[in-house]
């Protein structure tokens, strides 16, 4: 993957969470805003909570799921640069909607060392992003924009108390992608630019640590920390570039290249209270977004590395989401779920651009889990992502980006054995 500067190129994301960070895995996690922390029960406790694992029933938990996350078209009414006039003119525009098909899987263990222990496993996709643009001055940033991560987690956790547990989780994580974007200059009659990338990363490696504590049967506090993985993404370039007075290479032969685009290190802190027959939770979200202050791209072609390879301040600021969930046991075969959250922007006004509308704005979710017979259950959950309107008004766009809108849909198996 690769930049232009002179075309302002900046990572793209997905409108469904802030910036590039996907915390929905699960069935309970899309069902309750990702609220669902201090409470996880159920296989995907090696995800989101793995010192849990150790207060499950001595049974094995697995689910496998599927979520259909579907982009809504985000809408620009304003002006933006012009590569070739160096002039502000009209362009009001909307980026194409998008639909992705993404599984999910999680496995608990049953118990060893006198039921004290315990390990999990879980395929994930803790990051991705995606945009795309048909209009000129849009496409001139973001023809095209695809970057898919994936991660295997491996856990294990130990009960210290009777109502104390840690857990310890190693992280394991792949990501590629590529980016499109081009300018066609009428009056040259050629491309001033028209770039196409392409990468990947070698298998990268993290860690997290979790804490659990229950006090009482029905109260419990959790933590958890994420360590930062730095996504050194290798690949090629290619396409052609016409730079007046300064460089007209033409056809761009492929090029080597790499990029280095933290996945942020992440704090999580929670509570949860069960009264009767229902779930009470809260849970604290801190994202250390702040580690991602340049994008630099280094190139083996020197004339490349020149005109494209200069570092652009990104500059983004650490964020906090609060989320909420209401669990309740309707009856024996069926548990509903409800979930709301405020999730903040990392990205700053100046280095925002069409390859990122992102905003503050509130997440609602609802959920459903019914019982087809005693050791197996399936899920359905529903999430609703609504960003605020964001004004913009740097040096290459003034205008304003609306309907920043997305769903997630989720359907899982759940056995236990």
């Amino acid at each position: 993957m690769k930049r232009l500067s002179v075309a302002a190129l900046l990572i793209s994301s997905s409108a469904f969470a802030a910036a590039y960070k996907i915390p929905e895995q699960s069935f309970m996690s899309v069902g309750t805003a990702a609220a669902y922390f201090s409470s996880a029960r159920f296989a995907d406790t090696a995800y989101y909570n793995p010192s849990a694992m150790s207060f499950l029933d001595d049974k094995k938990f697995t689910e496998l799921g599927l979520r259909a996350i579907f982009l809504d078209k985000i809408h620009f009414q304003g002006q933006a640069v012009d590569p070739v006039a160096k002039r502000f003119v009209i362009s009001n525009a909307e980026s194409k909607d998008e639909l992705f098909l993404i599984p999910q899987f999680h496995f608990v263990s049953s118990s060893f060392l006198d039921g004290k222990a315990r390990v999990g496993l879980s395929f994930t996709t803790p990051a991705g992003l995606s945009k795309r643009w048909t209009s000129q001055l849009q496409m001139a940033t973001a023809e095209e924009f695809t970057m898919e991560v994936y991660e295997v987690d491996t856990s294990a956790s130990y009960k210290l108390l009777d109502n104390f547990a840690i857990g310890l989780t190693g992280r394991f994580i792949y990501g590629r992608g590529k980016i499109k974007y081009r300018f066609y200059n009428q009056f040259a009659n050629n491309y001033l630019y028209r770039i196409r990338m392409k990468g990947d990363t070698p298998i990268k490696t993290g860690w997290a640590v979790s804490a659990t504590y229950k006090p009482t049967e029905n109260l419990t506090f959790a933590s958890l920390y994420r360590s930062k993985v730095d996504l050194d993404v290798d690949g090629t370039v290619d396409g052609e570039l016409h730079i007046p007075s300064k460089i007209d290479l033409n056809t761009i032969y492929p090029s080597s290249g790499n990029v280095s685009i933290p996945l942020p290190a992440e704090l999580r802190l929670g509570v949860s209270y069960k009264r009767n027959k229902t779930i009470y939770e809260f849970t604290f979200e801190r994202t250390f977004w702040s580690s991602y202050k340049k994008l630099d791209f280094n190139f083996s072609n020197p004339a490349l590395e020149a005109i494209l390879g200069q570092p652009k301040p990104k500059n983004w600021r650490d964020t906090n989401t609060y989320r909420f969930d209401i669990q309740h046991r309707y009856n024996d075969k069926t548990l509903l779920m409800v979930g709301l959250a405020y999730d903040e922007t990392p990205i700053p006004q100046k280095p925002l651009g069409f390859e990122l509308p992102d905003s503050n704005g509130y997440i609602l979710s609802v959920g459903s889990l019914y019982s087809l017979k005693k050791n197996m259950d399936i899920g359905f959950s529903a999430l609703y992502v609504k960003k605020f309107d964001r004004k913009v008004n740097n040096k290459n766009i003034r205008g304003k980006f609306s309907n920043l809108q997305a769903y997630i849909f989720n359907i899982s198996m759940l056995y236990k054995f």
